[in-house]
């Protein structure tokens, strides 16, 4: 951040290529100074989103009354421990580059609520943080005003929304961190069986919170084996034997998905919304605001987020791109800014702050990998008109071709948002078995995403609201789901994407050409990558296109075409 303004901001998966890395970001750190053009000697400010001193006395009395394992114990002393090194670390990933400002240290939460609120385009709103666990809350509510944050009520551990998202997720076979979403794609097929037996598992309580019956548990008593340094995360099962001998035996991750299980995805969807909607519906009249802006790891629950104007009086709904604790580190950094007295005037309706790379940069490197492209039947033009570029991408896309679409500076959050993108035809009902046989291999049940221009918005869905981060699930009308079926769930619904000419004019350009060629105000639009993280550079970008059955690339003003044996032929006659 510069004078109260972002000036960069990257995920340090991108740059290793390993999803979720969970070590120190040395490389994001290098690429924000050098888009800054500073060192780190030249950063007055250095802030983290974590503070060990908060909520001491409760960590204490709740230490007393349930004394831990002694190996979470040892194990929580060994974390923090770890994270009070930062300024060391820093030293050793900088040699010679000395930091000389002030190191600061954010409550997790409050961090969350700042990187909700102080990049919203709201004066006022309620402001709520929802996640796993920080600094010993799981959620934080309260009210924003100008440069001003209250925080107002908490839930604290072990209670959990995000620990009893994770823990089902797990028992329902996906293993990994970060796949909560596949429990969202999947619970549309279900029924909500099962809600009443969660409803013993999550209990709403009178102030408008929640609490877990923790006998379902295990993260607050045991040792959990996780897996939380240089490399992915990795978790062991949050969850005890109590809830397989309530739900029945757990899904391993080589088990076929029956309906039992679809029926138990709808009803964990279902009693999330339930506590969330709880929690929410009486802030609203508790602050008369008709604003929301949202945070925290639960905050990525887009299926929920889309409800909000249908279950309760808010109006508006502003979810960040890296709502999760990446976007922790905007909201430590906006929390220092504000703390000290800086002006708000910056607004975040973009997600474009990681690197770009010069028209030189992409020129060189299809110069020296020329004969790999040509060899693979690839053919290779340069259009430096844009209209013509967008143009023929999409006719390319209205043919039914699969297009890698690499723009600009690349987007901060975990969604491809039009400049590391790979873009389909959505009026093709077999769009997703094309894209899933041709390059994503992912679970046939999770949905591809539409991008649509903001002005379709209320042509085309239920809804109509900014959603410039795919942070919102809408009910597409009825009347236009057989048109666009690669983008429509099994229940109607769509994860839209809202596109606006002044903050990507180009992508904005590309999806009115192919409106013009179509009648259709939108693409499907899903991330550039295969099972990794979303590419970084021009390198990533070809190498992943020469890997799969991509049908064209677009670097820039450079496209790369993939030629059909048929093409082929009727060039060679």
């Amino acid at each position: 951040m510069r004078d109260g303004a972002l000036v960069a901001a990257a995920e340090e998966e991108r740059f290793r290529r390993v999803k979720h890395w969970a070590g120190f970001p040395a490389q994001s750190i290098a690429y924000c100074l050098r888009e800054a053009g500073l060192c780190l000697a030249d950063v007055d400010h250095v802030a983290v989103n974590q503070d060990s001193r908060a909520q001491r006395l409760r960590r204490i009395f709740f230490a007393i009354a349930h004394p831990p394992d002694i190996g979470l114990a040892l194990d929580r002393l060994r974390n923090r421990g770890k994270r009070q090194q930062i300024p060391e670390i820093l030293a050793e990933a900088f040699p010679g580059e000395r930091f000389r400002g002030v190191f600061h240290n954010i409550e997790h939460h409050l961090a969350h609520l700042s990187s909700a609120f102080h990049v919203s385009p709201f004066d006022e709103a309620v402001v709520v943080s929802v996640d796993g666990f920080g600094d010993f809350s799981s959620a934080a509510w309260g009210g924003g005003r100008g440069t001003e944050i209250s925080i107002d009520g908490r839930v604290h551990f072990p209670h959990s929304l995000g620990i009893f998202y994770q823990a089902l997720t797990q028992y329902l076979g996906f293993p990994h961190y970060g796949d909560e979403y596949k429990v969202m794609g999947l619970a549309p097929y279900g029924a909500p069986s099962r809600l009443p037996a969660l409803r013993e598992i999550v209990k709403p309580t009178k102030d408008g919170a929640f609490a877990l019956d923790l006998a379902y548990f295990r993260h607050h008593r045991e040792r959990i084996a996780f897996s939380w340094g240089s490399g992915a995360p990795a978790f062991g099962d949050l969850f005890s034997p109590a809830l397989e001998e309530l739900l029945g035996p757990r899904r391993r991750p080589e088990e076929p998905l029956l309906d039992r299980h679809r029926d138990i995805a709808r009803s964990v969807q279902a009693m999330y919304e339930e506590a969330f909607f709880h929690l929410i519906g009486p802030l609203q009249q508790r602050y008369a605001l008709t604003d929301i802006a949202l945070a925290g790891g639960c905050a990525m629950n887009s299926v929920a987020n889309g409800k909000i104007r249908r279950m309760t009086p808010f109006r508006r709904v502003y979810v960040q791109s890296a709502a999760g604790d990446a976007g922790g580190a905007i909201g430590a950094a906006f929390a220092v800014w504000h703390g000290q007295g800086g002006a708000r005037s910056f607004v975040m309706d973009h997600a474009f702050w990681g690197p770009q790379y010069l028209a030189s940069e992409i020129a060189s490197l299809i110069g020296a990998r020329r004969a790999e492209i040509e060899a693979s039947g690839c053919t290779i033009d340069e259009i430096g008109d844009e209209d013509e570029l967008c143009r023929r991408t999409a006719d390319a896309i209205a043919n039914g071709k699969v297009v890698g679409w690499f723009q600009g500076r690349m987007e901060w959050g975990p969604r491809a948002l039009g400049n590391r993108s790979i873009l389909c035809d959505p009026r093709r009902a077999d769009m997703k078995v094309i894209l899933n046989a041709k390059i994503k291999r992912r679970e046939s049940f999770r949905p591809f995403a539409p991008s649509v221009l903001d002005s379709a918005v209320a042509e085309w869905f239920e809804e109509d609201d900014a959603v410039p981060f795919m942070m919102q699930v809408f009910q597409i009308r009825e009347e236009k789901r057989a048109q666009i079926p690669a983008v429509t769930h099994v229940d109607g619904s769509g994860r839209l994407q809202t596109v606006y000419r002044h903050t990507n004019p180009r992508y904005f350009r590309l999806i009115e050409a192919f409106r013009d060629l179509t009648g259709v105000p939108m693409v499907l639009n899903t991330s550039f990558n295969e099972n990794e993280p979303v590419v970084c550079r021009p390198q990533e970008a070809l190498e992943c296109f020469l890997r799969t059955k991509m049908d064209l690339l677009v670097l820039g003003d450079v496209v790369v075409s993939r030629q059909t044996q048929r093409e082929r032929h009727d060039n060679d006659t």
